[in-house]
């Protein structure tokens, strides 16, 4: 019976000890959301027409049209990427790129002939990257079961991370039917930064491959011209676009420290999600520091002798 007390105490301090680090991100998440809540919404101005900018508290800091399904083009391959590492294929093993892998959707034009020969990791730099689609749909067709089971499997994937409202149908975003909402894009980026590879090939600016022996080396640059910029800080970044989709761009990046992810929409013009991001950038960074101006003030009136 004397045990008894001690061991009790036990328990309570590793409750207590367990509790400790969702107890700081509760913190952090509030304070986040007080500073966001200084934000004024109506001096952002998009182009985009669905778009979503949250933390990785939960916090909402601006949104449109975020619960909207419509097509997402390219950012379809983020999903690719993940279901590959899942099943921890190879990333060494070469893959032959054949005629199944063209694109007889929409004839879009690849550097990767029939016949070329890359690791799989390769093919999902390329893809991450440069948006590759036969890359995409050489990774989809060597999955075990083919591209059929390739496809379900992302289904699957996007039914446990709770993207209700998602559905794919081939592994590149060249259908019209992949489908998503911004809301489920940001939990698809959160869940993409568990994975070292697709955050590192998602960020390369640029990479050199040799798929043909009596070929000179290929030279693929990133999609998204942001990472070339030093007024960002990106760890995962995805462009995309078809006719149905526009422009999209999804990135996880950070403000006041804070992950943040920025998933932006159907934009019309090669460069306007850029730009829109860059103006959610510029409303943060101008609203945080107003907000550290103000406090800095009514500290200083607090702290001034009466009289």
């Amino acid at each position: 019976m004397r045990f008894r007390v001690p061991m009790l105490i036990l328990c309570w301090l590793l409750a207590m000890t367990a509790s400790l680090p969702s107890l700081a991100e509760s913190n952090a998440g509030s304070r986040a959301l007080r500073l966001w809540e200084q934000l004024d919404t109506r001096k952002l101005k998009l182009h985009s027409k669905a778009a979503l900018v949250t933390d990785v508290f939960g916090n909402t800091l601006f949104d449109r049209r975020a619960d909207q399904p419509m097509p997402i083009a390219s950012v379809t391959k983020l999903m690719t990427a993940m279901v590959i590492r899942d099943r921890r294929l190879p990333l060494y093993e070469e893959i032959t790129i054949t005629a199944e892998d063209r694109d007889l959707r929409r004839l879009t034009g690849s550097r990767l002939r029939p016949g070329s020969r890359l690791t799989r990791g390769e093919l999902l730099t390329l893809a991450l990257m440069s948006s590759e689609n036969r890359a995409a749909a050489a990774l989809g067709r060597t999955y075990p079961g083919g591209t059929g089971n390739f496809v379900h499997m992302m289904n699957a994937k996007a039914r446990l991370l709770g993207m209700a409202h998602t559905h794919f149908v081939d592994p590149a975003g060249l259908d019209a039917g992949n489908v998503s909402t911004a809301h489920d894009l940001a939990r698809l980026v959160f869940a993409a930064m568990r994975y070292p590879e697709i955050r590192e090939a998602t960020t390369l600016t640029q990479l050199d491959v040799k798929p043909m022996d009596k070929r000179g080396p290929l030279r693929y640059v990133n999609t998204n011209r942001l990472l070339r910029s030093d007024d960002w800080e990106i760890q995962i970044s995805k462009t995309g676009y078809i006719n149905e989709a526009g422009r999209c761009l999804v990135m996880h990046t950070e403000f006041d420290g804070t992950p943040t992810v920025i998933v932006l929409l159907n934009s019309f013009g090669k460069l306007t999600p850029f730009g829109d991001a860059n103006r959610v950038r510029k409303w943060i960074e101008s609203g945080v520091e107003r907000q550290r101006r103000t406090s800095a003030k009514n500290d200083d009136g607090r702290d001034a002798p009466a009289g």
